[in-house]
């Protein structure tokens, strides 16, 4: 190694003196002895490659007023709701911070827990706030498959990320998302190692999923593991949400199609007395949403202004 600092190392300064320090951009310039331009594109830099996680204390009171409304409506544990971006934005970014703050939350916990967690971009994004931090005491598991149809590790696969800023124990479930038969998965799921993480997944202390719509930009038909055909079948049978691979109608009640036998993963099951806490948010996630509330897949939820809204309305 030169010892040189690179583009990285100095956006990463100039976001500190800038966000921690409270120095203005012209002392952070003389400071770092660069241009007050160049001070800025860093400061920006820092911003833009995530180096810098905001968090927000105070709470609006619109948010409040919604978290209040959807504990009473629905006979929900735990509410967050994150203000809202604009219009354009992307919710998992709203959601965010929100759901990193509630999972911190239980992490500092000196009691062991057990976390079991769904996939998805809302759970990775939540995954990318979480500060680095030694967490042993805890384990994670994953809650379904995460081998993609072309035999690849699924893209939002969170469990590994989560474990390695915690350096927790982790199992993450090492079976394709969607087998090619029910005696495929079957062996699958006869393994040792398999058959450890679904127990550990079913006791688990705290559940965090993502929720998924089953509209014609359905995330399983989206990342390839259903096709066209296959959604439109499980449309045609009234499918509107899915909870790591489990597909639901408008009441929340689980829908048993070809697709149901071949998902590699742990279902969960509704009612369970542990917080189930969904990450999600969007206009086209709200019908999936209130399905999961209402059949009580889903006893916790983290969302935004927007989605909120709908949902009470």
């Amino acid at each position: 190694m030169s010892g040189e600092p690179t583009l990285m190392d100095e956006a990463a300064r100039a976001g500190w003196l800038y966000y921690v320090a409270g120095m203005t951009q012209d002392q952070i310039a003389t400071e770092l002895g660069v241009s007050r331009q160049r001070a800025q594109r860093l400061v920006s830099k820092a911003m833009a490659e995530g180096l810098v996680k905001v968090r927000l204390d105070h709470k609006i009171g619109r948010c409040l007023e919604l978290e209040a409304g959807l504990i009473r409506q629905f006979g929900l544990q735990q509410v967050r709701v994150a203000p809202d971006l604009g219009p354009g934005s992307d919710p998992s970014r709203a959601t965010a911070s929100a759901a990193a703050g509630l999972l911190e939350g239980y992490l500092a916990r000196t009691e062991p827990q057990t976390f079991a967690l769904g996939t998805g971009r809302a759970l990775s994004s939540m995954v990318a706030e979480i500060a680095t931090q030694k967490n042993e005491r805890h384990r994670i598991v994953s809650l379904i498959g995460n081998i993609a149809p072309d035999g690849s590790a699924s893209f939002y696969e969170v469990v590994m990320r989560l474990a390695d800023k915690l350096h927790a124990p982790h199992y993450p479930m090492p079976v394709p998302l969607i087998s090619e038969t029910p005696e495929e998965r079957a062996l699958f799921h006869a393994l040792r190692p398999v058959q450890a993480a679904a127990t550990l997944a079913k006791e688990a202390d705290v559940v965090f999923v993502g929720i998924g719509q089953m509209g014609d930009d359905a995330p399983l038909y989206k990342d390839g593991f259903v096709t066209r055909a296959q959604l439109t079948e499980m449309q045609a049978k009234g499918a509107v949400g899915e909870i790591v691979g489990g597909v639901y109608d408008h009441a929340g009640q689980y829908i048993e199609t070809p697709i149901s036998a071949l998902v590699g993963g742990v279902r969960v099951e509704p009612h369970r007395p542990v917080p189930v806490i969904g990450v999600a948010a969007g206009p086209t996630k709200v019908a999936a949403i209130r399905a999961a509330l209402l059949g009580r897949i889903i006893n916790s939820l983290v969302t935004d202004e927007p989605t909120a809204t709908a949902l009470l309305a």
